[in-house]
């Protein structure tokens, strides 16, 4: 490449990042605790101070550098361990709503994981308060529309799901902007069939259905969330690629997969980006959104995973957009609220493609 290309190149990056950083998005993965910055770590670790989490924001970077899936889940149940009160929880979720409006994030399905709270003596009522107030200040404040995934921790198992189920379903508990119904932790040595009658139970109650499958177990596990869980989104689906027949299948029914590439990475889900399955997902047509999971953990946001989509799939600024109507059109938001962010990202890529 002569030094003209290499600096056109560039160039055209940094324009991308730049285009990247204004464009309207929707966050359809992306978790409570795991989207604590390193501040509000901090800030919580030093409430605590029984904690092994560090209080100092640069400790936290080698804090949060992990060898494998289970030391991450390690240490994100070392930070779930610092919400201890609904200050603790309204805090933290207001936050993460002021980071997400920084990055143009319109709306976001933010996954909560309500059990790890009441478990720890939060009273459930104040848990959903916390949750709810945040939610309608961050509303009124920045512009952005939160709503909730409540995720069984599957770690926990069954007496997990039944909790969980109970807190998305008990009209009295039941919080307005709660959405979706979802399934997190750990893949290997816990199936998903065993959570059917707890996810036929958060349907019937008009809930979604979006469980983690495929991050680190083989296509098999996201045939189990397709078929026992009724999942409508599949959260990482990364094996999925293993499986020609399932890629039809997703991309036939229209079933969105909620890709985090750099949390890939992390977890060690996926050696490398360069081998990272998105490519195949889009080739096989299966609607791809682009999510940043646990960012401050794995050290990235939503803008950047745009950008390292951007680069693994070689897309200009139209082609960024439509991933960014992708998930607009994959979430769970009324129409109403779809077309007015598929008209602010046609807005926004017109105006800074005129000429």
């Amino acid at each position: 490449m002569s030094d003209h290309s290499a600096v056109t190149t560039a160039g055209k990056a940094r324009d991308l990042h730049a285009f990247i950083a204004g464009l309207p998005k929707a966050e359809l993965h992306v978790h409570h605790v795991g989207s604590a910055s390193p501040r509000i770590v901090s800030e919580l670790a030093a409430r605590h101070s029984d904690s092994k989490v560090p209080t100092d924001p640069e400790a936290l970077v080698d804090y949060f550098s992990f060898t494998d899936f289970a030391h991450f889940i390690d240490v994100y149940l070392s930070v779930v361990d610092l919400i201890r009160t609904p200050e603790d929880v309204r805090l933290l979720t207001y936050e993460v709503a002021r980071d997400l409006a920084r990055q143009q994030v319109r709306y976001a399905e933010l996954t909560i994981t309500p059990f790890s709270s009441t478990r720890r003596g939060i009273d459930e009522r104040a848990f959903m308060d916390a949750i709810e107030d945040a939610r309608k200040a961050a509303e009124a404040e920045f512009g952005t529309v939160l709503r909730w995934c409540f995720d069984i921790p599957g770690e926990a198992g069954l007496e997990a799901a039944e909790e969980t189920v109970r807190l998305a379903t008990d009209d009295r508990l039941r919080p307005e902007g709660l959405v979706s119904f979802g399934l997190g932790g750990p893949e290997v040595g816990v199936p998903r069939p065993q959570f059917k009658p707890y996810f036929d139970r958060a349907i019937a109650a008009g809930l979604r259905s979006v469980p983690h499958a495929g991050e680190t177990t083989g296509p098999e596990t996201v045939w189990d969330a397709l078929n026992e869980l009724r999942a409508e989104r599949i959260g990482h689906g990364t094996s999925s690629a293993q499986d020609p027949k399932l890629l039809t299948h997703l991309a036939e029914h229209g079933i969105a997969l909620e890709v985090c590439p750099t949390s890939n990475i992390a977890t060690r889900a996926v050696r490398t980006l360069d081998e990272h399955p998105i490519k195949e997902f889009v080739r096989a047509g299966v609607p791809v959104t682009i999510n940043s999971d646990d960012p401050p953990m794995f050290g990235t946001d939503l803008n950047n995973e745009y950008a390292v989509a951007a680069r693994l799939l070689d897309l200009d600024e139209r082609g960024v957009a439509d991933l960014a109507k992708n998930a607009v059109r994959a979430s769970f938001l009324d129409p109403a609220g779809k077309a007015r962010i598929d008209d602010e990202i046609d807005t926004y890529t017109s105006a800074w493609l005129a000429p």
